[in-house]
């Protein structure tokens, strides 16, 4: 049968019959017979069949599907003990939408796209070896990890490893713009080269002038952020990867830029078509002097990013807005407007009701928590991360006088409830931190010198999580619950610890460390006086249980570790972030990120086929009492378990809020009505700021009709 042939298939069908409730329950066996129907009818007649593991692998390379060069790396011996440990695992999916997911994504698929050359261990086989890199021990542990889905490569990595021809493995970045016609040029063009090999691209433009500012003298000249914006999203929108996809973008703006009212209107849905932007992403930079001005209701002044940078020397966004406030509104020669602070709140609530945007950034927050040399200034398409960076100086041919750092963002994730199973949770992510070493190590964007730059400068990469609301249900812990906040705390705090001391252990291999290093709080020791004034040990009984036989770091060993990184250094400038978890979520069947799940069984719009339902993973009579929808949970909750894992976290995490816009009587205390509100969003924007939180990504909204708004996704950059 040719996968063309969906008329012929009974799948999509039985899929579809799990949200049709039986006697007032969901029939789960539908998606357990759409499973099989699947294999029978799509899988097995249509994957293309090998007598023996030389005949696949010569067959593979010869047609250039897979590279040779890593494969020659190692003896074909090993390759078959290898391969065959790796298909005698037994590895099945547990669901539709994760086989489903699989194989119209990542499997490697011939040339005409009618048949399929590898399953799920196949693929994790070519990833194992192509990040060991000719290191046996080291392929046979991310085999392991892997094919028990204790760790997920994100989709660039995990999609292209090995292949012949193949995009990057890494397809996020992040770029400042500097106040400058050749800045503004050479950002466009990095927009457009790096959406052309599928990258998500943030963008600050917090160092441009504001409309009216003068150029060479003339006043009112400049034209502001706005056409910018309009020139970025058309960049993405043409460069769109062959038609299949278009790019993906986001901005960033400093809250006391003059231009934010005017950068906040051209999202809303009433905007002029002049200014209006549809796909492009907003973001803000959001200083702890916005919220204090906010909370007392006083006026705010918005100041001159030209002026500033004449003045001060350096670009607005590496002004301390919050400790030079004062200073900046007594200067005369600043060009400054007054604003109403809290009006500014309200328009920033009423755009989250109405689009999902903008994200929020607490910049000082993520500077005071940041243990690197630098400034961070910015984050990503999906808010998670939180590097410093250097603006790049050009000359009239837009070559480089001074080679700035800009950023990549090498990604992969912990599934929480498998590698909480792992036989030994340290080699597990000591093991991970080696395969993102490679990402960060082999990754080679040229086309964007200043992102080359900083990638080698930095070796930064990414861990994070997914499935915590999959693995709290299957222990019977309630979303936010102490006993969750407890889990999440320690579950963090281990990531943590063995990062760090994986970073260490390839520092003192390569005998080499990060740039600045001896800069950093790492060099110092400060960083680790929080795990050595106090154990990190559980508090509750449930969760002592759950750790019982996973070793948990003391005061003593966390002195050890802090003499070792002092002497030997760390190799990553950054180890982790929690990213969004998009499609890699289903194929490991589980809840995405630390997010809860927003229905019990899941609705998903496909292109080409329509609706697949995903019910919530190990749905039964046990677990559903603890699967509450995001929807009907106080946010309060989904912010104080972000704070318990951001404590451990060095850079940022894609903390998306959840609400109805009728919501359920009890569920906030300071309701008085059950309408959401814009005061609703901003309680909830400085709660999370009082707890500690860097980033707020979207804002979705479930309406009266039963539509979510702010539920765009970043392909690109979701792993």
């Amino acid at each position: 049968m040719s996968l063309k042939e969906l008329d012929k298939v009974t799948y999509f069908q039985l899929n579809n019959q799990v949200n049709r409730p039986e006697k007032g329950q969901i029939p789960l066996y539908h998606d357990q017979e759409a499973l099989e129907a699947f294999f029978k009818e799509n899988v097995i007649p249509n994957t293309k069949i090998f007598s023996s593991l030389k005949e696949r692998l010569t067959w593979l390379v010869e047609n250039d599907y897979l590279e040779k060069e890593f494969l020659q790396k190692y003896s074909f011996s090993f390759l078959k003990s290898f391969y065959d440990t790796l298909q005698n695992k037994n590895f099945t999916f547990k669901s539709f939408m994760a086989a489903y997911k699989f194989y119209s994504q990542y499997a490697l698929k011939t040339n005409d796209g009618q048949f399929y050359l590898e399953n799920y261990a196949d693929r994790v086989f070519v990833n194992a070896l192509y990040y060991a890199n000719g290191k046996e021990e080291l392929a046979q542990s991310l085999g392991e990890e892997m094919i028990h889905q204790r760790y997920q490569p994100a989709t660039p990595s995990f999609l292209n490893a090995g292949r012949k021809r193949r995009g990057e493995f890494v397809s996020c970045f992040l770029l400042q713009v500097t106040d400058d016609m050749n800045s503004i040029g050479r950002s466009i063009n990095s927009a457009l080269q790096l959406s052309r090999i599928g990258g998500g691209v943030g963008i600050t433009l917090s160092n441009l002038r504001e409309a009216g500012a003068p150029i060479k003298g003339y006043k009112g000249a400049a034209s502001g952020v706005v056409p910018v914006m309009k020139l970025l999203e058309d960049s993405f929108s043409y460069s769109n990867q062959l038609g299949q996809r278009q790019g993906a973008g986001v901005v960033y703006l400093n809250v006391f830029h003059p231009d934010v009212e005017a950068f906040l209107a051209t999202k809303k849905e009433n905007a002029d078509e002049k200014v209006r932007v549809k796909t492009l992403s907003l973001g803000l930079i959001v200083p702890d002097k916005f919220y204090e001005l906010a909370k007392n209701n006083q006026e705010m002044y918005l100041f001159s990013p030209y002026d500033v940078e004449k003045i001060y020397g350096v670009p607005f966004s590496y002004v301390d807005i919050t400790k030079d406030y004062d200073q900046l509104v007594a200067d005369s020669r600043i060009t400054k407007k007054k604003i109403s602070a809290r009006d500014l709140e309200t328009e920033i609530s009423k755009l989250q009701q109405e689009s999902g945007y903008p994200y929020i950034v607490n910049i000082d927050t993520a500077n005071k928590n940041n243990p690197i040399f630098g400034k961070i200034i910015m984050s990503n398409l999906c808010s998670e991360i939180l590097q410093v960076q250097n603006p790049s100086v050009l000359n009239d041919d837009q070559s480089y006088e001074e080679l700035g750092t800009d950023i990549s963002c090498n990604l992969g994730s912990t599934n929480i409830p498998n590698l909480m199973k792992s036989p030994d949770f340290g080699k597990s992510v000591m093991a991970m931190t080696r395969a993102l070493s490679f990402i960060t190590d082999t990754s080679n964007i040229q086309t964007v010198p200043s992102i080359e730059n900083g990638n080698k400068k930095a070796h930064t990469i990414g861990l994070g999580a997914m499935g915590l609301h999959t693995y709290l249900a299957k222990n019977q812990m309630h979303y936010g619950s102490e006993e969750a906040l407890d889990f999440v705390d320690l579950y963090f705090s281990l990531l943590n610890y063995w990062t760090l001391k994986a970073s260490c252990k390839i520092a003192q291999e390569k005998n080499e460390t990060f740039f600045n290093f001896e800069k950093s709080t790492y060099a110092t020791g400060e960083y680790f006086s929080p795990y050595i004034k106090e154990d990190h040990f559980p508090k509750t009984p449930k969760v002592k249980t759950l750790f019982k036989d996973i070793f948990l770091p003391s005061k003593k060993d966390w002195e050890n570790l802090q003499a070792e990184v002092k002497r030997y250094g760390l190799y990553h400038q950054n180890r982790l972030a929690v990213a969004p978890n998009g499609s890699i979520s289903y194929i490991n069947d589980t809840s995405a990120s630390l997010t809860p799940i927003t229905q019990l069984v899941e609705e998903r719009q496909e292109k080409k086929i329509g609706k697949i339902y995903f019910p919530a993973p190990h749905l039964n009579n046990d677990t559903l009492p603890f699967y509450t929808s995001a929807y009907d949970l106080d946010m309060r909750k989904v912010i104080d378990t972000y704070a318990a894992a951001q404590k451990h976290v060095d850079q940022g995490m894609s903390l998306t809020l959840f609400l109805r816009s009728e919501i359920p009587q009890g569920l906030y205390e300071w309701k008085k009505s059950t309408k959401q509100t814009t005061r609703d969003l901003s309680i909830l924007r400085h709660y999370a700021f009082k707890k500690g939180i860097k980033s707020i990504y979207y804002v979705r909204t479930f309406t009266d009709n039963a539509q979510e708004i702010g539920t765009s996704q970043c392909e690109s950059c979701v792993i």
